[in-house]
C-alpha cells in the first residue's frame, strides 16, 4: 500500500540572485570550502557520476525514505528552472534514486542537476544528455515509489545541513553547501582565496627550473 506524501505548503522559498550563483559557480569548490573554513563540505563519498560534471544552483530540498524516489518525482513538478534538486536519502546505496528517465524530465524542466545522498544509475546516458548528477554510488537496482517524503524542508545531506535556497556548488572535487544568507560574503571570500592561489601558483611557475637544467 502506498503511503501519502506530505509536502511543504506550496514549496515556496527565497532563492539567491542569479549573478551571485554565477559568481560561486565560476569558482572551484575547494576555494569555497576554504573560504568557509572547511565547513559546508559534503561527505567526500558523494561525487559526480560522470567526469567533468559541474553544478551550481539553489537547493530544492527533498527528504526521501532510503531507496524510494516518490519525492523526487513530486519535486520535478514543484522545482523551478535552475534549481538543484538535493536529496536526503539516508546514504542508502542499495537502490538508485534516479536514472535516465528522471534525467530527461529534469532537462525538459530546466533543472540544473541533482545531488543525492544515495545512489543513481544510467551514468553514461546522464553524461550524454549533460545532466550533472552527484551521488554516493551507482547501482543498476531501481527504486521503490511508496513514500513517504518531504519537499522544500530543511534536510541533512552528506553530513551538512541544507536549507531550501542554499547554494550547491559541485565539481571534480565534490560538493559544497553555501548558506543563502551568507552567500554574498562567502563569494567575496572565495574570490579572494582564488586570486591569492592564482598569484602564488604563478610565482611557483616562474621559478620552475627546466627539466634538462
Amino acid at each position: 500500500m502506498s503511503t501519502s506524501t506530505s509536502t511543504s505548503p506550496a514549496a515556496v522559498f527565497e532563492r539567491p540572485a542569479r549573478d551571485l550563483i554565477a559568481r560561486l559557480g565560476a569558482l572551484p569548490a575547494a576555494n569555497i570550502g576554504d573560504a568557509m573554513e572547511r565547513l559546508g563540505v559534503a561527505d567526500s563519498a558523494i561525487q559526480a557520476i560522470w567526469p567533468g560534471a559541474k553544478l551550481a544552483g539553489p537547493a530544492f530540498t527533498v527528504w526521501v525514505a532510503p531507496g524510494d524516489n516518490r519525492g523526487i518525482h513530486e519535486s520535478l513538478e514543484a522545482a523551478e528552472p535552475g534549481d538543484v534538486i538535493v536529496v536526503s536519502g539516508g546514504g542508502d546505496t542499495s537502490r538508485a534514486l534516479l536514472g535516465e528517465l528522471i534525467g530527461e524530465r529534469a532537462i525538459s524542466a530546466g533543472i540544473a542537476g541533482f545531488a543525492l545522498d544515495g545512489a543513481a544509475r544510467d551514468a553514461e546516458v546522464l553524461a550524454e544528455i549533460g545532466l550533472p548528477v552527484f551521488a554516493r554510488a551507482t547501482t543498476p537496482a531501481g527504486p521503490y515509489k511508496n513514500g513517504p517524503s518531504r519537499i522544500a524542508v530543511p534536510i541533512a545531506f552528506g553530513g551538512v545541513p541544507v536549507m531550501p535556497g542554499d547554494i550547491l556548488v559541485g565539481d571534480s572535487d565534490g560538493l559544497v553547501v553555501v548558506p543563502r544568507e551568507q552567500a554574498e560574503a562567502i563569494a567575496e571570500a572565495a574570490e579572494a582565496v582564488f586570486a591569492d592561489e592564482a598569484q602564488r601558483r604563478a610565482r611557483i611557475i616562474e621559478t620552475r627550473r627546466p627539466l634538462n637544467a
